[in-house]
């Protein structure tokens, strides 16, 4: 009988929760610019991502050519990553031009990270 109360109100508490949420209006309607410079921002997230995917592959396929290459791909890794906060932090103030120069930015740190992944011991 306790179950089939508990269970009740868990059902009745789920649908009121879903129920409120069809009623919510969006927070921040996006426009087309914002939308851009989201998406540019969301690309150079995936470019991050896919770095940090080659340079782990390396690292645990033991091919990464030195501790010293390692630690620079590190850095542009962590640069790029850093790089892309302040991406959408512009982003979110609409400002269009700080948003290119920064994923041009992290473009450049994420080849070099690539690139030292790539670079084979000899």
């Amino acid at each position: 009988m306790i179950r089939k109360k508990i269970l009740h109100r868990g059902i009745v508490l789920i649908a009121l929760l879903g129920a409120s949420s069809l009623h919510a209006s969006p927070i921040d309607v996006p426009g087309q610019a914002h939308q851009e410079t989201a998406q540019l921002v969301h690309e150079a997230n995936h470019e991050v991502d896919r770095a940090w995917e080659a340079y782990h592959r390396a690292a645990l396929g033991g091919t990464v050519a030195s501790p010293a290459l390692q630690a620079d791909i590190e850095q542009h890794l962590h640069e790029a990553r850093t790089l892309v906060t302040q991406a959408h932090e512009a982003a979110e103030q609409g400002d269009r031009r700080q948003v290119e120069h920064l994923v041009k930015q992290v473009r450049l740190h994420t080849t070099q990270a690539i690139k030292g992944s790539k670079e084979q011991k000899r």
